[in-house]
């Protein structure tokens, strides 16, 4: 029976996909998996739903045993990651061989390209080029399931695309996500993966951003429109905590356009002022967009942070228009001595307070003759805090001269980083505040 034949009770369109993780790095957590999010997301423009993510370790019985159990899903494709080294524990490739059925051949042609890499990264270190061609481990990478569509390496290792039993379509990628992501390019345009993609109904997104709404709100509210009536028919809703804003997808076919822009609008009314993107654009791309539209220049001082926000707003292409730089007081002396902090402050109220935010806003602006300038100072943990102010404790100050002003001074959830991530994010969001509120 064919793939088509016994996924023909689905609606036209409907293509689904399977991803099998491969590493123990991955199953013990040593590293943490990007490949499936980004996948999913990306198989999901192309209308193509994901039906199981599963995680193995680099045993061939449980690579092909997550294979097996993917392919009885009834997918049409399947896409594993990692695996595809010179090393003894890569084993994807040739567990993927026997999935399918398939006799492992040498690719004379691949091999070439594998020599030619490995020469030109002996010769960035200045060491001898072998001549006598690969060696039996690197050679392992160039060898390849009859049949298949091999994919030239953005590394060493090269991607496959392989025919599998019932019409199931097998990408093999590697699992650096830098090498990953152009190899999955790669493999969408070849003929088998074409050809799935083409069953595929593309899907139109609506995305909202929110930010400072607690997700059982979010989810509270959506059950709310459910059972007011709504009809939320052929529509996949997708929530998702985002380094603390909510991101909500809405999928859907054209024929469901009416129902999904419905949606949208219902949560815009019930949360007016959490919705800051009702496009997907980052928070990031809309400070930029507000600074550049006033024109406005910018400048921060931050101590728990120490560098995170200034990075976030350099990191958007033509912040130099408007960012003009920055100052890491972290201690008291340099809160004093290059924003101009009293020792007065520091000794009263602390370095981790609403007067020495304020004074280190006020004046990071007068010293770089900005605009806007913005400060945070907190305990990012995990010592430093006390009965009366917490580890997370984080003070903010937007000082926007005629603009007005913002200050906040929450106690940030998590741990070290997280504190000092969220810590940036937010003021990113009080100087979008500052702006909008302005008129900016």
């Amino acid at each position: 029976m064919g793939a088509r034949d016994r996924k023909g009770d689905r609606e036209a369109g409907d293509v689904r996909a399977g991803i099998l993780v491969t590493g123990n790095e991955v199953v013990n957590a040593t590293i943490r998996d990007e490949n499936s999010p980004w996948l999913a997301e990306e198989l999901a423009g192309l209308g193509i739903a994901v039906d199981r993510v599963l995680i193995v370790p680099d045993d061939a019985e449980a690579i092909e045993e997550g294979l097996q159990h993917l392919a009885a899903r009834d997918v049409e494709m399947i896409i594993t990651t990692g695996g595809l080294g010179p090393t003894e524990d890569d084993k994807t490739a040739a567990s993927v061989a026997r999935f399918a059925g398939r006799e492992m051949v040498l690719d004379p042609d691949m091999e070439r390209k594998i020599a030619g890499i490995l020469s030109r990264y002996a010769a960035a270190r200045g060491v001898e080029v072998p001549k006598d061609g690969l060696d039996e481990a690197n050679r392992k990478q160039a060898m390849v399931p009859v049949g298949s569509t091999p994919l030239d390496p953005v590394g060493t290792a090269p991607g496959l695309v392989v025919p599998g039993p019932d019409g199931v379509v097998v990408v093999v990628l590697p699992g650096p996500p830098r090498e990953l992501r152009p190899m999955w390019s790669d493999a969408v345009r070849t003929e088998a993966v074409s050809e799935v993609v083409g069953r595929a109904e593309e899907l139109d997104l609506l995305r909202l951003r929110l930010f400072g709404l607690p997700e059982s709100r979010l989810a509270a509210e959506l059950r709310k429109i459910q059972e007011s009536g709504a009809d939320l028919a052929d529509l996949e809703v997708t929530t998702c905590l985002r380094k603390g804003e909510l991101e909500v997808d809405i999928r859907f076919r054209p024929a469901a356009a009416g129902r999904a822009n419905a949606l949208g609008d219902a949560l815009i009314e019930a949360f007016p002022a959490e919705v800051f993107s009702t496009d997907g654009t980052t928070i990031d791309r809309i400070v930029s967009d507000l600074l550049l539209g006033g024109p406005y220049t910018l400048s921060v001082a931050e101590s728990c942070t120490a560098g995170l926000l200034s990075a976030r707003i350099s990191a958007v292409p033509g912040a130099s228009r408007y960012f003009m730089g920055g100052a890491v007081t972290y201690s008291n002396d340099a809160k004093e001595s290059m924003v101009g902090v009293s020792p007065t402050t520091l000794e009263e109220f602390g370095a981790v307070s609403p007067e020495t935010a304020r004074e280190m806003a006020s004046g990071i602006r007068s010293s770089l003759g900005t605009d806007i300038g913005v400060s945070i100072t907190g305990i990012a943990g995990p010592d430093g805090g006390s009965a009366e102010k917490r580890v997370g404790f984080v003070c903010f100050n937007v000082d926007g001269g005629d603009l007005g002003s913002i200050e906040l001074a929450p106690t940030i959830p998590g741990g070290r980083n997280d504190i000092r991530e969220r810590s940036a994010l937010v003021a990113l969001h009080l100087i979008r505040r500052l702006l909008q509120d302005s008129g900016g």
